[in-house]
């Protein structure tokens, strides 16, 4: 619900009926404001300009799963690619971030005004799924395995900081960042000391930190 403003730009129709003039508002009641003209004093009613607004549909991916919701927003706001809002439903309430912008006729866009967009991707990122591809301490990437870990999207990973995660632990070499990630200057860190956030990275690569190789069986 939108606050009432303390003063307003309308015409007042004892001393300017065809020019704006700053008025106070008095009180608010009844879809009206009650305003005083700041040139004559004069006092009344006016009715609030009212924004339209349109409602989006917001498709979320959540854990390798999706759903669909939709949301009201400003007919003439702007949503683009790696924008986060809170999306609240009945079923849930989470914090998503745009990954693809949807036109009419299927067209995709990295941004667009809300009256044009027939549908928003998106997926969450308070609680995110991160891939990571561990290495045998010996290099060898024929050994190589894949694991994916569960953390908070505001979790920091670091290159050259070792994770342990259940029975796994491993030393971070390297990890790419997505593509709607902002705020990284490149894609690829493997400097020691490069951190980026769980919900910006795509992928982790790391060197195990128990064995130097491992067998299926």
């Amino acid at each position: 619900m939108s606050e009432t403003p303390d003063r307003v730009p309308t015409p007042c129709p004892s001393c300017s009926p065809d020019l704006e003039t700053v008025h106070e508002v008095l009180t608010e009641g009844g879809g009206t404001y009650t305003v005083r003209c700041s040139e004559c004093s004069h006092v009344h009613k006016v009715q609030p300009d009212s924004e339209r607004e349109v409602t989006i549909d917001v498709v979320v991916s959540q854990g390798g799963e999706s759903f669909t919701a939709n949301v009201t927003a400003p007919e003439d706001e702007s949503i683009e690619v790696g924008d986060e809002f809170i999306l609240e439903t009945e079923e849930v309430l989470s914090t998503v971030r745009v990954t693809s912008v949807e036109l009419d006729g299927h067209k995709r866009v990295d941004e667009a005004p809300a009256d044009e967009i027939e549908t928003v991707w998106t997926r969450e990122v308070d609680n995110v799924a991160v891939n990571v591809t561990v290495h045998p301490q010996d290099g060898s990437k024929d050994d190589s395995r894949s694991i994916t870990v569960q953390v908070p999207g505001d979790y920091e990973f670091e290159v050259g900081a070792v994770e342990s995660f259940g029975d796994d632990e491993f030393e971070i070499d390297a990890f790419v960042v997505r593509g709607d990630a902002e705020g990284y200057r490149r894609d690829r860190f493997e400097e020691p000391g490069d951190t980026g956030f769980a919900k910006d990275i795509k992928r982790v690569y790391a060197y195990d930190e128990q064995s130097s190789a491992w067998s299926a069986w």
